[in-house]
């Protein structure tokens, strides 16, 4: 059975594959060694993938049965490429097709129990879904509908009489006195225990209406009970013999029941989804895993949580348990981190096409469970751009290079050419505490730059209202009609020949505030070094401005960090 694909099979040669960063990580902690291992669904794969869904979209024998398809990107011991692919379950009824991967050995040894008991879950589906239709048990829901619209006629009426029977009393306290008076608030208690008369009478016709159909509703809602507790033995004990039967295999050979795996039960189907099986395959062909990807294909699943065509990573109850495993063994595995100076340093390496012009280190200046600050370089953006060539980013980066990399938040940024300190929360709740601080503006932040010319004054307040033209994006501007408040403190510490030094204080955080700042004829009127965007002609590899420090209290300890980040011009 053929199951070894070439890539022309689903894409051609001019499909142009952008070199992102991954979409997603198929990703877990190796049991053995507990060292975090993952693996890349990237643009290739996708690609790959995409070909395939042309390929099921023109045969109906797809399009009768909603279910997870996936492909794994592999590699030879000849280094030559190569595609799987695999469907999660059974295919129509079947789990051995031309072209596809096969289920995982271990199935054979338990296919005619599962087809015998599958056989009698559906039995007892069925049992269940006769006793939940009971024509008794649509009569007495109509029966309960109207005996509820009697009571509630009933009820408005009892109210009106009530509120009748306040209105008189207050009446008759006003005109009649001694025994006269009692009479008629006798007469009106008489009424109100006439009125619960009626109610409780009303009630009884009722509970004598309803008694028979409401008997048979509860003997089928009881045998409802039994027979979904039948369901769930039978499910259980398949479940065990399958997970006895089960040995998956990973890229170090080792090989292990589903039931040493999980260490307890698994959900019904685990070891069948697509990842698994294409991981096993691998390892048990002496294929490489390089990068892989799963689609939904077929009727919305219920629920609708997974529609046609859509990619989804594994599924959190059956594979993800399974992936350290699977993938121990497999030589895709994250950068490691190595200490420099006292910082750690993390070294992005061109994986799969990823890295670039501005591929470099990033090195971290902090870190702890809800934060970690890193160091950016010049040139690098601080999140991904709109576009694929504008993917790489200080984000970008950490999430491809840190374990917990996909959770993280900017809490701010920096523009593309500037450097220096930058904060990302690791978690919701410390994002929306440091973002809080930064709009209180609660965070003080040195900025260090060189101006392209002399700066007369020593030290002052810059106030300019910034706006930025929507049709002339990133440029900002001056504008006293529309810009929004702009407030930067400066202080000059040396002058380098025509060159200015100095520290910017920004009490705001707008876009290009301090680049606008220094350049504007209304501000300093000098453009800082570097900065062609705003004016400077000089020769300059880079942008002159530098996020130096930046002090602020750590939302979870309440302690006040110091961050210092040493200048590079």
């Amino acid at each position: 059975m053929a199951v070894l694909h070439r890539l022309l099979d689903f894409i051609d040669n001019n499909v142009v594959i952008g070199d992102v960063i991954p979409s997603y990580w198929y990703e877990g902690r190796c049991p053995q060694s507990a060292t975090w291992l993952r693996l890349p669904r990237t643009s290739l794969a996708e690609a790959i993938a995409c070909g395939l869904m042309q390929q099921l979209a023109k045969d109906t024998v797809y399009s009768h049965e909603g279910k997870m398809y996936g492909v794994l990107l592999v590699e030879l011991p000849s280094r030559e490429q190569r595609v799987l692919k695999a469907f999660s379950g059974l295919l129509n009824g079947q789990g051995q097709v031309e072209g596809w991967v096969p289920p995982i050995s271990g199935r054979d040894q338990v296919a005619m129990v599962e087809v015998q008991t599958v056989r009698e879950l559906d039995t007892l589906k069925q049992e269940i879904i006769t006793l939940q239709e009971l024509p008794e048990r649509r009569q007495y829901q109509q029966l309960c509908q109207e005996w509820e619209r009697r009571f509630e006629r009933m009820s408005d009426r009892h109210q009106k009489h009530k509120q009748q029977r306040k209105e008189k009393r207050q009446i008759l306290s006003e005109t009649l006195i001694g025994k006269d008076l009692a009479i008629a608030l006798q007469q009106l208690d008489e009424a109100s225990r006439q009125d619960g008369i009626e109610r409780r009478q009303l009630k009884r016709e009722r509970d004598v209406a309803l008694r028979s159909l409401q008997q048979e509703v509860s003997t089928a809602d009881i045998k409802i009970g039994e027979l979904k507790q039948q369901r769930k033995a039978l499910s259980h004990q398949l479940q065990a013999q399958m997970q006895q039967a089960y040995y998956l295999t990973n890229f170090a050979g080792q090989s292990l029941s589903l039931e040493q795996l999980v260490l307890g039960s698994a959900p019904m189907g685990t070891g069948d989804c697509c990842a698994p099986k294409l991981l096993h395959y691998a390892a048990t062909h002496n294929l490489k895993p390089l990068a892989m990807a799963e689609f939904w294909w077929g009727p919305a699943s219920v629920g609708g949580d997974k529609v046609q065509g859509e990619f989804y990573g594994a599924c959190t109850e059956r594979c993800q348990p399974l992936m350290g495993f699977l993938l121990a063994g497999s030589t895709i595995s994250p950068p490691s981190l190595s200490i420099v100076e006292g910082t750690k340093q993390l070294i992005f390496s061109s994986i799969g096409g990823l890295g670039g012009p501005n591929a470099g280190s990033l090195t971290i200046l902090y870190e702890d469970q809800g934060l970690i600050v890193v160091d950016k370089p010049a040139g690098l953006l601080s999140v991904p751009g709109r576009y694929r060539d504008r993917q790489d980013s200080v984000l970008s980066r950490l999430r491809y290079l840190l374990p917990d990399g996909a959770a993280l938040l900017p809490v701010h940024r920096l523009d593309q050419d500037t450097s220096g300190i930058l904060v990302l929360a690791r978690d919701p709740e410390t994002h929306r505490q440091l973002s809080q601080q930064f709009q209180a503006r609660q965070v003080q932040k040195v900025y260090e730059a060189v101006l392209a010319g002399f700066v007369a004054r020593e030290q002052g307040v810059i106030e300019l209202p910034l706006w930025g033209d929507p049709s002339d994006r990133p440029y900002q501007k001056v504008d006293w009609q529309q810009g929004k408040p702009s407030i930067t403190r400066f202080r000059v510490i040396g002058r380098e020949g025509d060159h200015t030094r100095l520290e910017f204080f920004p009490v705001t955080g707008r876009t290009h505030q301090l680049r606008v700042h220094a350049a504007d004829l209304q501000g300093l009127g000098i453009p800082i070094l570097g900065d062609r965007l705003y004016g400077c002609n000089a020769d300059s590899i880079r942008l002159h401005l530098h996020a130096r420090k930046l002090r602020f209290q750590h939302p979870q300890s309440g302690k006040t960090l110091h961050l210092k980040s040493e200048t590079p011009f």
